[in-house]
């Protein structure tokens, strides 16, 4: 492993630790023994209590038994096969936002209740975008929150892109227009256009971002390229319940999962993956600029198999 994904993977083992801990718990007594029905059963308990769900929990189950039931295994190679199985599951969907758009610019809507760390993330993506030397802005779109727009600016200021914003209680739609208007204008290859996340009122957002969607489709028929959702690994299981509204709200094309280097178990990635299919973008592992990265599924695997 390189010391880039050996840093990365000692980050993650902070959020993961309860993952790896619990399969501690079922795999270690295993030592050399057969792998048979109960083990198997212990290991897909394992994992549908650490986020995987049941649907990745017995896929894995079920790949361990056709490969290895029956034979003598030791814990390491237990691990590292509970880890391929995952990783199995996490490659298809690896896929990094890419700037690819034209004409430009590429219209990111970044979507997730409030909370999840979406103006953060958005400052962050900012900032992986401008690493690739793309010209960025910034739109605040969510307008029903004055301290949205303030910490947008802040954000914006920090990474060093423009913001264009409006008055608190402005029309998001308007806002967006400018933004698209003044990123054609001035040669930008981004704009990132952050959303209200209020799902209080489903059919409120739903209105709000069909207006957004209609403004974007007169500018560019292309528009909105990419409607990101933003996920506090954090919520665990409840985070696939917000992957289905918002799949009905807004149109999801891609996930950013955040706050990995906490108590966040990590599992939801792989039930998101096995469930969804959702290109899975980027993870969050900090709170510093560089602390959002392409997502990388065999560093994933390992970490929550507890062989990184």
């Amino acid at each position: 492993m390189s010391d880039s994904a050996s840093n990365w993977s000692d980050r993650l083992l902070g959020g993961f630790r309860k993952t790896s801990d619990r399969l501690s718990e079922n795999i270690a007594p295993v030592g050399n023994a057969r792998l048979d029905d109960a083990t198997l059963d212990e290991i897909e308990d394992a994992l549908i209590l650490s986020d995987l769900g049941p649907e990745a929990a017995g896929r894995v189950r079920e790949a361990l038994r056709e490969q290895r039931f029956g034979n003598e295994i030791t814990e390491r190679q237990l691990r590292e096969a509970v880890a391929e199985e995952i990783a199995a599951i996490l490659r298809p969907v690896a896929k990094p936002l890419e700037v690819t758009a034209f004409p430009r610019p590429q219209v990111v809507l970044v979507i997730g209740v409030n909370g999840s760390g979406k103006t953060t993330t958005i400052a962050k993506l900012a900032h992986l975008f401008m690493e690739d030397d793309y010209e960025v802005m910034l739109a605040a779109g969510d307008t029903f929150r004055a301290a949205a727009i303030g910490q947008l600016q802040t954000w914006a200021d920090r990474v060093g892109v423009p913001l264009v914003r409006g008055p608190e209680g402005g029309d998001p739609a308007s806002i967006v227009f400018d933004a698209v208007k003044r990123g054609t204008n001035e040669g930008t290859d981004a704009l990132i256009v952050d959303t209200a996340g209020r799902l209080q009122n489903k059919r409120e957002l739903m209105d709000e971002l069909a207006k957004i969607r209609k403004v974007l489709g007169r500018l560019n028929p292309e528009a909105p390229h990419d409607v990101v959702l933003v996920l506090d690994a954090t919520n665990g299981q409840n985070a696939l319940s917000q992957i289905d509204v918002f799949r009905e709200v807004a149109g999801v094309t891609g996930l950013i999962m955040t706050k990995l280097d906490g108590t966040a178990r990590g599992g939801v990635l792989v039930a998101a993956a096995q469930k969804y299919g959702l290109p899975i973008h980027a993870i969050g592992v900090g709170e510093q600029l560089d602390d959002l990265r392409p997502f990388d599924p065999d560093i994933v695997a390992r970490v929550i198999a507890g062989v990184a």
